[in-house]
């Protein structure tokens, strides 16, 4: 339940037609004479490809291929750095590789031909798959093997150690995670009747994927259409690999003369290849005074980042700032890198680098409780930030720091202590399950870091037609997070006209400016602004020819509407930029000054049961407690909430990517990865307090990454509680809670 009404808010836009299967994605569109489009991959982790051999007694004229050699602009996948190629050409690091397209009229055929290509690959580096291997091999493969390095420093640690009395260590280890969108990666390209060239897929980002095909074609943006199709989920997941897909259906159109092509994975290919949640390795260091004051905060913290550089600098940008969590600390160290291995390539997922850092301060600040003969909670609300405080980016908190105010509400919700006596009585009993209650506090930055957002310098615009409609032109996508709805709802009340009159188009980039990618929780406050700003904007253009808004008359808004539109010459068009608001100032070398022009405040409980027999844990409840200045939609920040708790829940308990010898995915099935089912949701008590004082709308704060931070280190830490034992790995399987049972014998 949520404690805001969310009877009162329009239902989304989207919810009819998906329910009724009326939804239109990728692989629902069959273009005319379509063919089909496969991969073929290298199966070593890293070497050379020596030769592709096609089977002499195959027929491969009905067949369309494409190798290295066939691409007419840079093989490189368009991103944060160029080495990463669209196809192999000779050298390769990861297992999965594309090599070979094949494209076929029929599916059946198409799959019965690959079995008929063999790929001659030499072995030329020992792989390697563990960050601690990697940074300690002596033949990196890039230098140290480290993609980025960067350094958060505060104070100084030596006076820090000087004021300690108490001290805890701690190494912590998350595992690697998969998106698991409900529609797997799958892109349609053809060349149109005037030489254009379309290309349509699920995604995130239409302008990563337009940038991508204008590399590896080298043709003018004007040559190429990218139209985002109903996307059946991202998280993170179609950010940067909806830009190989489509490059791949883009050579293999090129090549097919006018045919189009469709590339859909199946989901075990999809599983393999495409890019997860960076698995992390987090040594920390905390300091105290014996009435726990934070003195010392040392964390040396390592993402794997696979065998390409891909997003990992900026995901490694966020987990080394939200590290040392909303505490306040004089002397505190961040050094953090992003580690080269042979696994394919980690990417954006749901919190982006922030989850597995949070995970080890929030632990640690539990262990170091324990040392201090100090509850956890009295230890948190000693340290925890207050307007007047610096962070550990030396930014003095304003009015707008609510680390205790969710602390209390939380805490007062969940009724804490009382749950707390509950269960140490019933753990005395000595059952056959043990319960624990624990919590962890964060806070989460919305939008890019720092200067990203005005390096971007996001545009968009609103269209007033004759009738009186409105459209909202951006580049920003709907995936399942309710953008469809919510930036409608904000123009309409903006503009004070019905929310019908406000249309939502699909992104097409021949359409559509660039207001950046639908990322980093920035779509609602960052792009949602600019939606506020442009629908002002266009009120006042109105209101200029005499239309009266208190009370508006629809029938006169859409004559002037149609008057103004005609005057313009069929409609009327407003725009608007991305400005920075006032006092952002960000050191991106010194990691010092404001990052995030807005951060939303969280604390979060969870309890949980363990089966003492089979060691499984079940979460009875998570009490999810936010600021986040201002809900515009309560139904679908609700939902938000409760979709990335489950998601954390997921992370904590269940999911565990098995990695087989060649450092690929091996439990690449729905059967065999394990997520949370219906069975294993517990209550979600979705708490939010709106002050009003975020850069969004009304207010508005990002939220869409916030609910994935603190599911797994209340779940821990409650585990703990429970337990006796220190969890500071995940997944807190039972085999894992077994074996530190077996360290830990005297825990229970």
């Amino acid at each position: 339940m949520a404690n805001i009404n969310v009877a009162k808010a329009p239902i989304r836009r989207d919810a009819h037609a998906k329910i009724l299967g009326q939804a239109t994605y990728v692989d629902d569109l069959q273009p005319k004479g379509v063919l089909f489009g496969a991969t073929i991959r290298t199966r070593l982790p890293g070497g050379r490809v020596e030769s592709v051999r096609l089977d002499p007694d195959w027929n491969w004229s009905e067949y369309i291929l494409v190798v290295a050699s066939d691409i007419p602009g840079k093989n490189a996948v368009k991103m944060l750095d160029d080495d990463q190629p669209i196809l192999v050409d000779d050298q390769f690091r990861h297992a999965g590789e594309p090599v070979m397209l094949l494209a076929h009229r029929d599916r059946k055929a198409l799959h019965a031909a690959l079995s008929h290509v063999k790929i001659e690959e030499v072995p030329c580096i020992l792989p390697v798959f563990n960050i601690d291997d990697a940074l300690a091999s002596d033949t990196p493969v890039i230098p140290h093997n480290v993609y980025s390095q960067y350094l958060l420093q505060k104070g100084d640690l030596l006076v820090g150690e000087g004021e300690c009395d108490v001290f805890v260590e701690l190494r912590s280890e998350t595992s690697a995670q998969e998106q698991l969108y409900i529609e797997p990666q799958g892109m349609i390209a053809q060349l149109l009747p005037d030489g254009r060239l379309r290309v349509e897929g699920s995604m995130q980002c239409p302008y990563y994927v337009l940038d991508a095909l204008r590399q590896c074609l080298g043709w003018e943006e004007a040559q190429i259409q990218v139209v985002q199709t109903t996307t059946g989920g991202a998280f993170g997941g179609k950010e940067d690999y909806p830009s190989v897909v489509a490059c791949h259906a883009a050579l293999l159109a090129l090549k097919a003369e006018g045919q189009p092509v469709k590339i859909v994975y199946e989901r075990s290919e999809d599983l393999r290849v495409t890019p997860k949640r960076h698995p992390s390795r987090t040594l920390i260091r905390l300091g105290a005074t014996r009435e726990g004051e934070l003195c010392l905060i040392d964390i040396d913290f390592a993402i794997d980042g696979g065998a390409y550089r891909t997003l990992s600098p900026v995901v490694l940008s966020r987990g080394v700032i939200h590290a040392p969590g909303p505490y306040h600390c004089a002397n505190v160290r961040v050094l953090g890198r992003a580690v080269f291995t042979n696994h394919p390539p980690f990417g954006a997922f749901r919190g982006f680098g922030a989850p597995q850092s949070i995970l080890a301060m929030e632990i640690a600040l539990d262990q170091l409780a324990v040392k201090l003969g100090m509850d956890p909670v009295t230890l948190r609300r000693k340290n925890l930030l207050r307007p007047g405080l610096r962070n550990a980016t030396n930014d003095v908190q304003s009015r707008d720091c609510f680390a205790l105010d969710v602390l209390d509400v939380a805490l007062a919700r969940s009724k804490f202590d009382e749950k707390q006596a509950a269960y140490a009585c019933w753990n005395q009993q000595a059952g056959d399950t043990r319960r624990g209650i624990g919590l962890a506090c964060f806070a989460h930055g919305a939008g890019f870091t720092g200067n990203g957002e005005v390096y971007l310098a996001s545009r968009l615009s609103l269209t007033l037609l004759p009738d009186g409609m409105v459209e909202i032109l951006c580049s920003n996508t709907e995936m399942g997070q309710g953008a469809a709805t919510t930036l409608p709802q904000i123009a309409a009340e903006e503009l004070g006209v019905p929310l019908e009159y406000v249309r939502f188009p699909a992104v097409d980039t021949s359409r559509v400016p660039n207001s950046g990618p639908t990322v980093a929780s920035r779509t609602c406050m960052v792009v949602g602004g600019l939606v506020a700003a442009a629908a002002k904007k266009l009120r006042n253009k109105l209101e200029e020819r005499g239309l009266d808004f208190e009370p508006l008359d629809l029938e006169q808004y859409r004559i002037y509407c149609a008057a103004l539109c005609a005057e313009m010459g069929g409609e009327l068009r407003v725009s608007e930029t991305y400005q920075a608001p006032i006092g952002m100032v960000w050191d991106e070398k010194r990691f010092q000054g404001r990052a995030y022009a807005s951060f939303a405040w969280a604390c979060y409980v969870a309890e949980v049961e363990v089966d003492m027999t089979t060691l499984e844990t079940r979460v009875l409840k998570i009490t999810a407690v936010q600021e986040i200045g201002k809900a515009v939609n309560a139904r679908i920040a609700q939902g938000q909430i409760e979709g990335g708790v489950v998601q954390g829940i997921g992370w904590a308990l269940f999911e565990n990517i098995v990695w087989n010898k060649e450092g690929n995915m091996a439990n690449d099935r729905l059967t065999n990865y394990t997520i949370p089912t219906s069975a294993d949701i517990p209550e979600i008590d979705v708490v939010f307090l709106e002050k009003g004082l975020g850069a969004g709308p009304n207010g508005a704060k990002g939220i869409g990454e916030l609910p994935m931070d603190g599911p797994a280190p209340a779940i821990l830490n409650a585990l703990h509680n429970a337990l006796g034992i220190t969890v500071a790995k995940l997944p807190a399987s039972p085999e894992l809670l077994l074996r530190l049972f077996q360290r830990n014998p005297e825990s229970v």
